[in-house]
Parts: structure tokens; sequence; C-alpha cells
């Protein structure tokens, strides 16, 4: 009977552990997806600083204004992206960590 007890706390603590690294994958995914969209609005504004020399900003202010707004909305939810999926990687080591200790409760080194 204690065997099987034994068989059930294991297979729980796998489970938690195994939903706890599903979730910190999707967190690195978040992650990588949040640094290419920082990224995105630096290779736009990288391209227009190579190619300044044929155009005149003057000539093309009013398309400037939109694109300079739309970058900075775009690095401002990457920036966040970035933010919060950190955030909850360390969450889950925390958990990951809280659970091993709870499991080396049963069993003693």
């Amino acid at each position: 009977m204690e065997e099987s007890i034994d068989v059930n706390f294991d297979s729980i603590f796998i489970n938690e552990a195994q939903l706890l690294l599903a979730e910190k994958r999707t967190s690195l995914a978040t992650l990588r997806a949040g640094i290419t969209i920082f990224a995105l609005p630096l290779a736009i504004v990288s391209f227009l600083i190579v190619t300044s020399r044929y155009y005149d900003l003057s000539n093309v202010f009013l398309l400037f204004i939109p694109l300079v707004t739309i970058n900075l909305f775009l690095a401002i939810i990457g920036f966040y992206m970035i933010i919060r999926s950190i955030k909850k990687i360390h969450n889950y080591d925390r958990m990951m960590n809280e659970n091993s200790k709870k499991n080396t409760a049963f069993y003693p080194i």
C-alpha cells in the first residue's frame, strides 16, 4: 500500500514538473516573439538611415510621422512582451524549486 502512495506522489510531481516546463517553453516563445517585434522597428530605422540620401525628409514628412508612431508602438509592445515573459520565466523557475523541495520531503537525502 505504501509503495502505491509513493508512486502516486512521484507521478504527481512529474506531472507538475511537466506542466511548469511547458509553461516555461511558452514564455520562452513569447520572449522570442517579443525580441523579434522589438527588433523590427530598429531594422526599419536602420534601412531609412541607409537610404536617407535618396529622399528629402521635408518631402516625406507626412509619411515619416505615421512610420515613427508605428515603430514606437511596436517597440513598446515588444518591450512589454520581453519584460512579461522574463518575469514569468523567473516565476516558473521559483515554482520548480519549491516543487522539488516539496518532493525531497518525501525522500530525504
